[in-house]
This record gives C-alpha cells, sequence and structure tokens, in this order.
C-alpha cells in the first residue's frame, strides 16, 4: 500500500470513528454504558444538568438493560434535590419507581421523594398545598411500612411540617383580621382551635416561618 492510501486509509477510519462518537453538532451516541456514565457525572459535577438530563435520555434509550442506568437514575434525581430543582427530583425518582419498582426499591424511593419535597421548604415560596400533601404522604407511607428504618426520620419530618402548619395557620389568620376578613379569620381559628398543637407554646422564629422551622 502506498503512502497516499495509507494516510486515506487513516483518514477514513479517523472520520468513522467520529461518527460513531458524535453528530456534526457534537452531540454525543453510540457511547457504552459506561462512557455515558461517566459523561453525566462529569455534567453534573460542573453543574449543567441540562446536558446531564439530555445524556442521560441518550444513555437510557441505548442502555435501557444496563445495571448502571439504575443507580444513574438516583443520581440524578438527588443531583435536582441538590440543585433546589425539586419537580424535577420527584421525574427521576418516578421513573426509579416505574422501571425498578421492587417493593424495597419502592419504599426507598418513596422515602427520597417525601425528603425532596420536605427539602424544599427550607426555601421561601413554598406552597400550602405541597406542605399538605406532604403529610399526607408521610402519613400513608407509615401506615404501609410501619417497620421501615426510615420512620424515625420521617415521624421527624411530620412533626416539624404540623408545626409548620400550626405557624401557617396562625400568620394567616392574623393577616385575615388586619385587613377585616373575618370571615375568612374565623375558619383560621377554628382550625387553629382545632389543632391538637393548639396551646402549644412555641417561639416564633425571626425569619419567616417556611425557613426557620426547617433549619
Amino acid at each position: 500500500m502506498t503512502n497516499l492510501s495509507k494516510i486515506l486509509s487513516a483518514l477514513l477510519f479517523i472520520a468513522f470513528i467520529g461518527g460513531c462518537s458524535g453528530k456534526g453538532d457534537g452531540e454525543l451516541f453510540n457511547l457504552s454504558p459506561e462512557a455515558w456514565y461517566s459523561k453525566i457525572l462529569e455534567d453534573i459535577n460542573n453543574a449543567s444538568m441540562e446536558d446531564a438530563e439530555k445524556h442521560y435520555t441518550s444513555f437510557s434509550s441505548e442502555h435501557i438493560a444496563s445495571p448502571l442506568l439504575e443507580e444513574m437514575t438516583l443520581i440524578m434525581a438527588w443531583a435536582f434535590v441538590e440543585d433546589e430543582n425539586y419537580e424535577k427530583a420527584n421525574k427521576y425518582l418516578d421513573e426509579y419507581i416505574r422501571l425498578y419498582g421492587t417493593t424495597q426499591k419502592i419504599e426507598y424511593a418513596r422515602f427520597l421523594k417525601i425528603r425532596a419535597n420536605f427539602d424544599s421548604f427550607s426555601r421561601p415560596n413554598r406552597n400550602q398545598k405541597l406542605m399538605l400533601n406532604s403529610i399526607d404522604e408521610i402519613r400513608k407511607f407509615i401506615a404501609e411500612y410501619p417497620q421501615s428504618e426510615y420512620r424515625p426520620l420521617l415521624e421527624t419530618m411530620l412533626t416539624k411540617l404540623r408545626l409548620a402548619e400550626h405557624q401557617l395557620n396562625i400568620d394567616i389568620k392574623d393577616l385575615y383580621q388586619r385587613t377585616d376578613r373575618e370571615s375568612s379569620a374565623k375558619i383560621y381559628e377554628q382550625r387553629i382551635e382545632e389543632s391538637p398543637l393548639n396551646g402549644t407554646d412555641v417561639i416564633k422564629p425571626r425569619s419567616p416561618w417556611y425557613r426557620a422551622i426547617f433549619e
């Protein structure tokens, strides 16, 4: 083979290898499970969650049966918790339950979903509906898994959520009273009176309830 033929063969080989690992716009494809796993970890470490999601989608499309995909699904969920994107975290936990839903794994994933929602309450602008849903989810979990190893932590979360709910009801009642909306204020006054926490000496935090209760 002449030198020119060798060079042309080498260039064709490089072009072929490049075509197997990416498209013209730099998008990756046809990587091994290990390569996808490493790439997504790199994205997460670089706080490039959009790229991590894109690469996760490719990974799951190419290697749906890979054991590494199961682990990566949980990693993605927790990465979004750390990124304070709790909606996305729950999306990956739901995906984990759908794909790998044995009894033990469902228990763990449900715990992580509750934990993700609970962690979100350390940030401002959390809504009352999510708080009430979280209280219901914890109660359901404890009823379904009374011997769960996560029960002590969940009971602590439940106590904090109920304290936060009680304080929120007090704040809403006071707001309605200040704005002369007595009928609405009475609704919350009744909730406060019916609460088992009514009369409990709770030191009102200096920072807003939705942050201080969880700090």
